[in-house]
């Protein structure tokens, strides 16, 4: 997302009660310059994806002439899906350099991911009730590992291992090893 001057938006806050309550985002389609009863975004002149490595790809021109006033989400889709391609490219590059998981165990990964985008179209609940097990399961499968790669493994080497930058390795690292941010 980049704004005419080439420089990319603040998260935008969205209040969700009367009371000032909110929380903020940077999805895309939120950057349409419009004035909504909820939130104030500036408005995007192009569209690219990003990573938290620092990986940014190729910027998309928006045309407002032919968005008008169609919601971005529905007028851009096309292009956000080119940028989506463009980070699975990236991140398939990146996957590449991180440590290789076994093939059963990046087979069942793979099927666990493709069997929830499938369940998530006929059952959205089914869906996420099948994500919060496996939430829980990667917790308390995780939860020693982390412990060792925090004690045994310098962050910069976890991090490049993980395909991950340090400051989301260590956010990473934390999570399942339910450490808090002064240990």
């Amino acid at each position: 997302m980049l704004l005419p001057d080439g420089t990319v938006p603040k998260p935008v806050y969205i209040q969700t009660t009367e009371h000032g309550s909110g929380q903020t985002t940077s999805q895309w389609y939120v950057y349409d310059g419009r004035d909504h009863f909820t939130y104030n975004a500036p408005r995007a002149d192009k569209l690219r994806g990003v990573c938290s490595c620092g990986w940014a790809g190729p910027s998309h021109m928006l045309d407002w002439d032919q968005i008008g006033e169609q919601s971005l989400h529905e007028a851009a889709g096309e292009l956000a899906a080119e940028c989506e391609e463009e980070w699975d490219g990236h991140a398939a590059e990146v996957d590449k350099s991180a440590v290789a998981l076994p093939d059963d165990v990046a087979e069942l990964v793979r099927l666990l991911g493709d069997k929830l985008e499938t369940l998530g179209k006929t059952s959205p609940l089914a869906a996420l009730r099948a994500a919060r097990q496996l939430e829980v399961t990667a917790e308390r499968a995780a939860y020693w590992p982390a412990h060792e790669v925090h004690r045994d493994t310098d962050l910069d080497k976890a991090a490049e291992a993980l395909g991950l930058n340090e400051d989301d390795t260590r956010s990473l690292l934390r999570r399942f090893g339910r450490r808090s941010l002064y240990s």
